[in-house]
């Protein structure tokens, strides 16, 4: 009896043992915090943040003159030609922390998810265009091992040369586009193409056709293969084809909220690019700028002074500080370097307004340059022409206002017909135009192309020894954090300052 008291006793115990244990478990499981986030949810986070960086404006833009502030401290950049990693760093902070991250995230979860092939597939084209970007800008990045913090634990990833990177850019974003199954998987919810697996497909080879473009001057074998390929598999038919971000007031534009807060009486439309635009007669020249007539200061820029008249127009010449453009703009007949011609940040610089990362326009262009060296078939004159309508069509998708008639769009090309004799330098000049506010865009194409011919800036103090900045510099964090992989990156690159060139731009 004593023994079966006993068991009885131990028995008990351990099932209390037992349940309290279960207990516990069910106290330690957070049934709150989830162990996954929504794919769609990521993707829609990282399709936001391809949205470009404010480094575009001190950098990017006034590289290839469209935009400047002559102001220095944290604008310091593109008008001076020197080397301020506060802003150089732009691009790599956002779209490594924000759209690799996300998008690798995404490409971890989806691994064992074959019902979601059209999800993966929308993502990792995301990501090529990030990374794209990313090696367009900075040269050697990390790419195979970038994006995997979490799930493979690598937190310091290696460099990657941007020949291999490019070369594998090309296989994914093929084999994505090709994947692409309208009858399969949707998702209404994404925010670029709202779930329509068409559009995806179109700008993913529009994609490809542009990385095909970038590669004319270093392998004009796999440009040409990458361009019929792209072609082959069908590009954006139409602006409704763009891959824009459309902001709101809780997701804004950053451009757009640079120039319409702190910095709205700092930055103006260059002299190169106005004069361009006046001198052709290009109707887009009212649609974008805006001269407040005799603004003598900041608080002086209101609308009761404000011109779109293109007759008004006077671009800010490259070259002058805060200090020295007091003379010049005395020497231009204006009451103040506040009286040149801006962005009009009440349309085209909207807080809320579009971004432009691929569009139709800039993909007819590239399909003109591509009919020039016998890559495609159909008449470049007929892209030329279809690539510059679109993108004056692109205006009204700005605002309302700045709808260019079209009877205004049909006399511009009558009065600036294409020539075969001059075609590189028209079409690439016209896809400056078409690129303005795609700052890391006009940037690329301008060293890759040669064109737009712009004088060099004359700026007398200069950290680069060439006519132009070739690239931007890395991150002071990547340099101290990751230091080892970086220092084997500029060992194969060239030394990291803003002379050294791209792989493509040998």
């Amino acid at each position: 009896m004593d023994n079966l008291y006993k068991y009885t006793l131990v028995l008990i115990l351990l099932c209390s043992t037992l349940s309290c244990e279960e207990d516990l478990d069910e106290l330690n499981t957070n049934v709150v915090d989830p162990t996954s986030v929504d794919e769609v949810f990521l993707l829609n986070n990282a399709i936001i943040g391809t949205s470009f960086s404010n480094g575009q404006l001190i950098y990017d833009m006034a590289i290839v003159q469209q935009m400047v502030s002559p102001n220095s401290g944290v604008l310091t950049g593109g008008n001076y030609n020197q080397d301020n990693r506060n802003s150089t760093q732009q691009h790599w902070n956002d779209y490594y922390t924000t759209v690799i991250k996300h998008t690798g995230d995404i490409l971890a979860q989806l691994a064992d998810q074959p019902d979601k092939s059209n999800l993966l597939h929308m993502t990792t084209l995301i990501q090529a265009h990030a990374f794209a970007l990313l090696t367009d800008t900075y040269g050697d990045v990390p790419y195979f091992e970038a994006g995997v913090g979490i799930s493979e634990q690598i937190v310091f990833p290696r460099y990657d040369a941007q020949e291999s990177i490019y070369q594998d850019l090309i296989n994914v974003v093929s084999a994505s586009a090709a994947a692409l199954n309208p009858a399969g998987d949707t998702y209404p919810g994404e925010v670029l193409f709202g779930g329509d697996i068409s559009q995806w497909k179109k700008m993913g080879y529009s994609l490809l056709l542009r990385l095909g473009m970038r590669l004319t001057e270093v392998d004009a074998a796999l440009a040409q293969q990458t361009v019929t390929a792209a072609v082959a598999g069908g590009l954006m038919e139409s602006n409704d084809d763009n891959y824009v971000i459309r902001h709101d007031f809780n997701y804004v534009n950053s451009a757009g909220n640079t120039l319409n807060g702190s910095e709205a009486n700092n930055y103006y439309l260059v002299k190169s690019f106005v004069d361009y635009l006046s001198g052709t007669s290009d109707p887009r020249l009212g649609a974008i700028a805006v001269r407040y007539v005799g603004a003598g200061s900041g608080p002086e820029q209101v609308a009761d002074i404000a011109s779109t008249n293109p007759s008004d127009q006077i671009g800010m010449p490259m070259g002058f500080d805060n200090g020295s453009i007091v003379a010049q703009a005395e020497a231009d007949g204006l009451a103040s370097f506040y009286d040149y011609s801006q962005a009009d940040r009440t349309r085209i610089a909207k807080i809320n307004g579009p971004m432009f990362i691929i569009t139709y326009g800039q993909t007819q262009l590239l399909l003109a340059e591509a009919a020039i060296r016998g890559w495609v078939s159909g008449a470049a004159a007929d892209y030329y022409e279809a690539g510059v309508r679109a993108h004056m069509d692109q205006m009204a998708l700005h605002d309302a206002s700045m709808e260019i008639p079209s009877v205004d769009v049909d006399a511009y090309l009558v009065a600036n017909p294409f020539d075969a004799g001059n075609a590189l330098e028209q079409i690439n000049t016209q896809y400056w135009v078409a690129s303005f506010l795609n700052g890391p865009e006009a940037f690329a194409n301008f060293r890759r192309s040669g064109f737009p011919v712009l004088a060099p800036n004359p700026f007398p103090a200069q950290d680069i020894s060439g006519d132009f900045i070739n690239r931007h510099t890395y991150p002071n964090d990547e340099i101290a954090v990751n230091g080892d992989n970086l220092a084997e990156a500029v060992a194969r690159m060239g030394p990291d300052n803003l002379d050294t060139k791209v792989w493509w731009d040998q």
